[in-house]
């Protein structure tokens, strides 16, 4: 039985040491290798049936600035870099009348034209909305996605796992239970996936802890996270505007050290550039960070909150990032395969 009160306590306490604990961890796993893939987000609509109050990017159907992108549109943009690509990430808000079928033709789409690029599509609240539209059972979606190129699912959706908080913020919105379970049907599957905490909303530090246990479990179960995301919460452009500060550094470093020490069994801890800055996130390396995720392309949904990261970062920045960090940078794929070291 794991004594929660035990890393409660370690998360309430000394940041450096916390630091130091999870900066162990980190160089026994993987040295001084760092990971960074060349990559690229699409965020195919904001439209979103959800209402979760801390969102600032999705629009109701009838909202000015509402925008659904079409498929061309979409193949277009991946191809003005697509040789460099290693990955694409898709997400998106939960469209109330797009088809199934749409996003089956985006996944085969990209995977037809481009044939080499990993692609990491669709978050679990997704999942589960698909499976409502298409009358199809979480399994046959993800099969049917899986069938025509799909190789892993990125971790967005979680939140906290706390039902105070869920009720409060994103009562419409998956619970912990249904985001497990998808989680572990996607593994069963043979699809990989990522996982997420979203903090910064007023939740406690027993319910961080407990979060990254469930997670913990969970890997235990089905075995196929990849990564760990935690994600500070951007209250600019939400009803929380004022209400709520924005996460410290101090705690954002916390987080990302206890997930080190506790997710044993995952095996990536990633300080999200876009959601720290790049700055924080070098320094989020010496605290257990390995990972700084990648290129990105044009990311849509942090800077509608007021993220003040730029919109993407060239290779030869990420290069720098990690060499001035005092760690070897190693370009990956969308699998964590090695593509290149910069000794």
């Amino acid at each position: 039985m794991v004594d929660v009160e035990k890393y409660v306590k370690l998360f309430k306490g000394n940041l450096f040491e916390i630091g130091e604990k999870a900066k162990e961890i980190k160089l026994k796993k993987f040295g001084k290798e760092v990971y960074f893939v060349n990559n690229k987000h699409i965020n195919y609509t904001n439209i979103c049936i959800t209402g979760c109050t801390f969102c600032a990017y999705s629009k109701r159907f009838d909202e000015e600035g509402g925008y659904t992108l079409e498929i061309e549109d979409i193949l277009k943009d991946i191809e003005k870099n697509g040789e460099k690509l290693k990955e694409v990430h898709i997400v998106g808000g939960l469209h109330p009348f797009l088809p199934f079928s749409y996003y089956l033709e985006l996944v085969k789409g990209i995977k037809e034209k481009f044939p080499h690029i990993h692609i990491k599509g669709f978050t679990a609240t997704e999942i589960d909305h698909f499976s409502k539209i298409s009358g199809l059972t979480v399994d046959e979606v993800l099969i049917r996605l899986k069938g025509v190129g799909l190789g892993a699912l990125p971790g967005g959706g979680a939140e906290i796992f706390s039902k105070r908080i869920k009720e409060k913020y994103y009562p419409k919105k998956i619970d912990g239970e249904r985001y497990l379970y998808i989680h572990e049907r996607a593994h069963k599957l043979g699809i990989p996936s990522n996982c997420t905490l979203l903090f910064g909303i007023g939740e406690k530090p027993y319910e961080i802890v407990n979060h990254l246990l469930k997670l913990r479990n969970q890997q235990e179960k089905s075995g196929g996270f990849l990564s760990f995301i935690p994600l500070p919460f951007h209250p600019q452009n939400t009803p929380f505007e004022g209400k709520l500060q924005k996460v410290s550094s101090e705690k954002i470093l916390k987080v990302i050290a206890l997930s080190r020490i506790l997710l044993d069994n995952i095996p990536h801890i990633k300080p999200y550039w876009v959601m720290l800055t790049p700055e924080l996130s070098q320094i989020a390396l010496h605290f257990g960070g390995d990972d700084l995720d990648g290129t990105i392309g044009y990311e849509r949904i942090t800077h509608s909150a007021g993220a003040e990261s730029p919109l993407s970062l060239s290779e030869k920045t990420f290069i720098n990032l990690i060499k001035k960090a005092g760690f070897i940078p190693v370009e990956r794929d969308g699998l964590y395969n090695k593509v290149k070291i910069y000794g």
